[in-house]
């Protein structure tokens, strides 16, 4: 893999097809569990209104019963095969680094890629999960207080939101993780990318502690999801002021939004992430702006659909 390049637009090679028929486009996701996403329809809607024509498919290494390791195979085979790009989700997001050619420089940063761009003979990686997760907050929580935040969770989510946070202007973020040693390693990865902000580790056996300090809370572990269900801390520390944002969109009330919404905190559930993250890997498979409100539109009535 080459070192970080910059964030600039990839110029993108749509397939030409039929003379005078609009460009069309390949891209695929690869992870565990990957059946039910919803990207893939709101990709294919979006490129539908765009006029022009994008087919989706999902790269399930559960069902094919691949390891995660196989994304070091499966990456170079969508390049040969002529896909213009792949999303890239667990458990694949660092294992996917080796095989790359370059890194943009938030990417290299965060040191987790959830998209690939092939531009040319070369495939690059992204990370738009903290773009979206900061367009989301700033739509959702817009006057939320970044003074002190606690992040819950230092795996691959957790280290783009963390990215995300101090990009917002969280001025001071302690990351919990029930594997303190993870949590050290972000906080001192950050910390070094931050120099202006105070990064340390939470104790994840003290939220009473943490949320008592904090003004806001960032969750980006699977528990919450369809099939991971409980809540992260125990309700009753969830009180206003305290703000509360969750990573997990399915389903998108989880229990914490649910038991912090009961007790008066301002919330932000995790769909506006899915779609902004969605919408920023779109426009790199393609080179075309998306409509950020339509394709908020497309998510809800898929989930509407569901």
């Amino acid at each position: 893999m080459t070192g970080a390049i910059g964030d600039e637009a990839a110029q993108h090679t749509a397939w030409p097809g039929p003379a005078g028929a609009a460009p069309s486009y390949l891209v695929g996701l690869v992870g565990a569990g990957v059946g039910p996403s919803l990207t893939p329809p709101m990709h294919e809607r979006e490129a539908a209104a765009s006029g022009r024509r994008l087919i989706y498919r999902t790269i399930d290494i559960t069902d094919l019963g691949l390891p995660a390791e196989s994304v070091a195979e499966l990456v170079p085979a969508a390049r040969r095969l002529g896909f213009n790009g792949l999303n890239i989700t667990h458990p694949c997001k660092q294992l996917v680094l080796p095989v790359l050619d370059g890194l943009t420089a938030d990417a290299a940063a965060i040191g987790a890629v959830n998209t690939v761009v092939f531009d040319g003979g070369s495939a690059i990686g992204h990370n738009t999960d903290w773009s979206g997760f900061a367009s989301s907050l700033a739509r959702g929580l817009p006057h939320a207080p970044r003074d002190r935040v606690v992040l819950l969770g230092a795996g691959g989510a957790g280290a783009a939101l963390a990215h995300a946070l101090l990009v917002s202007g969280v001025r001071e973020l302690a990351v919990a993780d029930l594997d303190a040693e993870r949590a050290g390693e972000l906080a001192e990865r950050v910390g070094r990318r931050f120099p202006d902000a105070a990064v340390g580790i939470g104790d994840a056996a003290a939220p009473d502690r943490l949320l008592a300090w904090a003004e806001g809370l960032v969750h980006a572990t699977p528990v919450g999801m369809a099939h991971h269900p409980g809540i992260p801390v125990p309700p009753e520390l969830l009180r206003p002021p305290l703000w509360v944002a969750d990573a997990v969109y399915r389903p998108l009330r989880t229990e914490l939004l649910r038991s912090a919404e009961q007790n008066g905190c301002p919330t932000l559930d995790g769909g506006g992430m899915a779609v902004f993250q969605a919408a920023d890997a779109f426009g790199l498979f393609t080179g075309l702006i998306p409509d950020r409100g339509r394709m908020l539109a497309h998510f809800h009535s898929l989930l509407a659909a569901e």
